[in-house]
């Protein structure tokens, strides 16, 4: 998977850009406000709790950029350069047909169609630019803002598989219909 150049998304009013270190404030606020991760189970090792820590996760952020294992977008208001969330395809599968959605937003923010914007963005290039088959997401099962998301954009519950790693989540898949041969 490349991700060069990185590839920036525009709709009317957002704009998802590259994550840079001078974004660290956001990215601290986005990983450890307690609104924004009430939902979201991380080990100890991966929390983030000062601004060295969001330094660290952005430049591994870009590292995962660089070696195509993931990409994540700053999500900003295009008058606005200031990142109010974000949203990422990461855990490709080994032939890079299928991948992971993830996504966090500044709780001042929602309820206002941003998420959703975001989400068609990143489908859009998943399916048109990386050819995805399948793009999954995974949430909590009391994440009822999150599903009703998914389920608006078309992923639907896989009510046979479970995450192993966490019995909360539940799955939810998006099948491409569009590049099918």
């Amino acid at each position: 998977m490349t991700f060069k150049p990185f590839p920036e998304l525009q709709s009317q009013r957002l704009l998802l850009r590259k994550i840079v270190e001078a974004d660290c404030r956001s990215i601290l606020f986005l990983r450890s406000d307690k609104k924004v991760t009430k939902f979201i189970e991380r080990p100890e090792d991966r929390k983030t709790k000062t601004q060295a820590d969001a330094i660290k996760f952005i430049k591994e952020l870009d590292e995962y950029i660089e070696t195509g294992k993931s990409i994540s977008w700053g999500i900003t208001l295009k008058n606005n350069p200031e990142i109010i969330g974000t949203i990422c395809l990461w855990n490709f599968s080994n032939n890079n047909k299928t991948a992971e959605v993830g996504y966090d937003l500044d709780p001042k923010f929602q309820s206002l169609g941003i998420m959703n914007e975001s989400l068609k963005m990143v489908i859009n290039y998943g399916v048109d630019n990386l050819k995805l088959n399948k793009i999954e997401a995974f949430t909590h099962t009391n994440n009822k803002p999150s599903i009703k998301l998914l389920e608006r954009n078309g992923f639907r519950l896989n009510r046979h598989r479970k995450d192993l790693e966490n019995k909360s989540n539940v799955i939810f898949e998006l099948k491409n219909t569009r590049n099918k041969i």
